[in-house]
């Protein structure tokens, strides 16, 4: 009769922790607490925790993210955070187009705007990446032993200039490089080598001159006396929209959740800012970085030139137009995609007014 009792007792408990979790088919969560972050104090958290799957590659121009992880505040939202890595970026446009991503952190490309031209909600919606002025992140770089030889734009003709991909960010930034020189592509020997690491060897060993080249790898590549980083990006791109936070289709139909990632995401790159930027809470920030992103040299991060992230949110808007002018004009889409269609500065507006401007 003990044990009967022992059993009913058990059962209870169980079922009143079920209910308290409030498990559902779909494997989200009901959250236990409503109290809202007193970082958001007008902001609720979802009723139920949701997954957010996130494809990056982990690196400091993700730090809107990889921050928010480290210190709960998607967390605080109802938001838990999947990321998730692709071989290309092709894969992870198809796989936002598709519903099976919710956000992506990417950079400019045609398969992108191509995709956005098929109806499809696929929206850029925030800044993940510029150029700080004097401090480019991304930018053209010069083997150090031809840095006395290639002094201007024009000295770059015929050169061998190696780029980690076509019809995307990296083409059309070497081409505006050139273009301060009254240069085109077809001026320069242009050479696909798909990652960074392996452009370092191949200006280490001469076999090419000069390479687009995003941090860390300048600051490796100047520490080890390979490259000159040569002219600051203000001077020919100062537009450049570098790096770009996707909300996929899942995503722009569930503004519940979209509102409230983009929050916590604002609220991210505000500790990135005040950490390289106002020298707040700095080691703490780096120590974060150290442990989410895929740079885990603390001293890096005290040499690299930062990434800029707006505190605010907003897009260069005059850069992406640029981006799809280049893209039209060099035949690469497949209709007549506007500015208004690839861009939804709704979710920024929002958390702006949860969060108020950047102080």
């Amino acid at each position: 009769m003990l044990l009967r009792k022992l059993c009913k007792i058990t059962c209870l408990i169980i079922t009143w922790l079920f209910l308290l979790t409030g498990c559902t088919s779909n494997g989200t969560i009901q959250v236990a607490s409503d109290q809202t972050p007193a970082w958001a104090p007008t902001l609720s958290p979802l009723s139920k925790t949701t997954v957010v799957k996130v494809g990056m590659k982990q690196v400091s121009s993700d730090s809107g993210i990889l921050i928010g992880m480290a210190k709960g505040y998607y967390d605080a939202l109802g938001i838990k955070i999947e990321p998730i890595q692709f071989s290309s970026g092709q894969e992870m446009i198809n796989q936002l187009a598709a519903g099976q991503l919710d956000v992506g952190a990417t950079v400019s490309s045609s398969g992108l705007f191509n995709a956005m031209s098929r109806d499809i909600p696929v929206k850029i919606v925030a800044d993940k990446g510029i150029n700080i002025p004097n401090q480019g992140y991304y930018r053209l770089v010069v083997r150090r032993d031809l840095e006395n030889s290639i002094k201007d734009y024009s000295d770059l003709k015929g050169r061998k200039i190696a780029i980690v991909g076509t019809a995307s960010l990296d083409e059309l930034s070497l081409e505006r490089v050139l273009n301060k020189g009254n240069m085109t592509l077809k001026d320069v020997d242009v050479q696909v080598i798909r990652s960074f690491p392996d452009m370092l060897v191949s200006l280490s060993n001469q076999s090419i001159d000069a390479a687009m080249v995003i941090e860390p790898f300048i600051t490796q590549g100047i520490s080890k006396e390979i490259i000159s980083p040569w002219k600051d990006p203000i001077e020919y791109d100062p537009d450049a929209q570098t790096a770009l936070l996707v909300f996929g289709t899942s995503l722009t139909k569930n503004t519940e959740v979209a509102n409230r990632f983009m929050t916590a995401y604002i609220k991210s790159v505000r500790d990135y800012n005040d950490a390289f930027f106002k020298n707040k809470n700095r080691s703490e920030i780096i120590d974060i970085l150290c442990k989410y992103s895929v740079v885990k040299d603390a001293t890096l991060y005290e040499k690299m030139y930062p990434t800029g992230l707006n505190p605010d949110g907003y897009l260069k808007t005059k850069g992406i137009a640029l981006d799809l002018a280049w893209y039209k004009q060099n035949n690469l889409l497949t209709s007549d995609i506007q500015l208004y269609d690839v861009i939804d500065h709704s979710f920024v507006d929002f958390a702006l007014k949860i969060l108020g401007p950047y102080k």
